[in-house]
């Protein structure tokens, strides 16, 4: 069998011969590190054409140079990696736009490869195309079952792999990684959420779709089943917030706040809105210095930079996770149950990005099969 597979040299135009036996393909690509360790799809011509009909864009056209290869990302090779994680043809308006995402000078992919810390590519996706690609947001949201969530993910993933060279202990330094690193794509649940959309914060309308692409570590639950008012809800998650070790109590950067519908529901039934919120956990989620000890106080503060936006720590400071309230980024997402949860990033050394979904034009898209060639 022939397959238009794309190598670890970053060729998307390499056609090579591969065996038909779905284990001896396995076998195969596992051995040429072109998969993720899981099963794959072949991507034959004819499957990476179907994938490219469903975007009006040159299949030559460069969306990024990826770090630490400086591996070109064009649509084909985007479409290519896409056929290998089992991805609906449809679904590749919204790898593109994650893709120009995660190429953004302020996502800084050169610096989270590079990292020993455990930060994978979160992908949220917000408005009409992602309801209709069946990406979920609603209960499990972060786990299996979910084809969109599973392998959208999964292809920003293999990308990474084939493409960018972020290979674990070569080009992805991280000293245990994550299993968020296989895959982590989710919706926002806009349905149960009680305050505008997420993308609205962002500066877009309602009715765009578009993508965020943030570097975080994997979700931390948040269980908070004992209060029945927001102010003891929010207690809760700014206790979580501010926790030791995370590099955004050492940094500050943007982390999320993925509150489940039902914190959601009781905050907001009480008139607390979005920034509300994010005010008050801003003011709450932070950290006594004096917990730390003395000689890792010591090395963070010789290696603040100037100008940086972050002060060295004083014994007796309380570390917040965030310069201002509205570098915390707060979506609703999940199901029935008294959970919600937060992604810690890289820190002040990464800044989540939001592309919208738009045609060959710049222009916004309602809907994948706009693009349809």
């Amino acid at each position: 069998m022939t397959t238009g597979a794309t190598s670890r040299l970053g060729d998307p135009a390499a056609l090579v011969e591969l065996p038909a036996d779905p284990g001896e393909l396995h076998d195969a690509f596992a051995e040429r590190g072109w998969s993720d360790g899981l099963p794959v799809i072949p991507p034959t011509e004819e499957r990476v054409e179907a994938m490219l009909a469903y975007s009006d864009r040159d299949r030559r056209e460069v969306l990024g140079v990826l770090p630490p290869r400086r591996g070109v990302a064009t649509v084909e090779a985007v479409a290519i990696n896409a056929v290998l994680a089992g991805c609906e043809p449809r679904a590749l308006p919204v790898l593109l736009a994650a893709v120009q995402g995660i190429a953004q000078p302020q996502f800084n992919l050169s610096g989270i490869n590079a990292t020993t810390h455990p930060c994978a590519v979160l992908v949220l996706v917000n408005g009409p195309i992602g309801r209709e690609l069946g990406v979920h947001g609603g209960p499990g949201c972060y786990g299996p079952g979910f084809r969109a969530n599973a392998t959208i993910g999964r292809a920003i993933r293999l990308l990474l792999l084939n493409v960018a060279g972020a290979s674990p202990g070569h080009g992805d330094r991280a000293t245990q990684g994550t299993p968020a690193k296989f895959a982590l794509c989710l919706a926002e649940n806009e349905e149960a959420s009680p305050w505008p959309p997420f993308h609205t914060t962002r500066g877009f309308e309602p009715e765009d779709s578009t993508v965020t692409v943030a570097a975080s570590e994997g979700p931390h639950n948040i269980q908070e089943h004992g209060s029945n008012t927001a102010l003891g809800i929010l207690q809760t998650v700014a206790g979580a917030l501010g926790q030791a070790g995370s590099n955004n109590i050492l940094s500050r950067g943007e982390p999320l706040l993925a509150l489940g519908p039902e914190h959601a529901a009781t905050i907001a039934n009480e008139g607390w809105t979005r920034e509300g919120v994010q005010q008050y956990v801003f003011e709450h989620a932070r950290y006594p210095a004096s917990r730390l000890s003395s000689e890792f106080l010591e090395s963070v503060n010789v290696r603040i930079e100037p100008g940086s936006g972050v002060d060295p720590f004083p014994p007796d400071a309380l570390l917040p996770i965030v310069n201002e309230p509205e570098r915390l980024h707060l979506f609703v997402a999940g199901g029935p149950g008294k959970h919600s949860s937060w992604l810690p990033t890289f820190g002040q050394q990464t800044q989540p990005v939001t592309t919208v979904i738009a045609d060959r034009h710049g222009r916004p898209v309602g809907s994948v099969e706009d693009l349809r060639g």
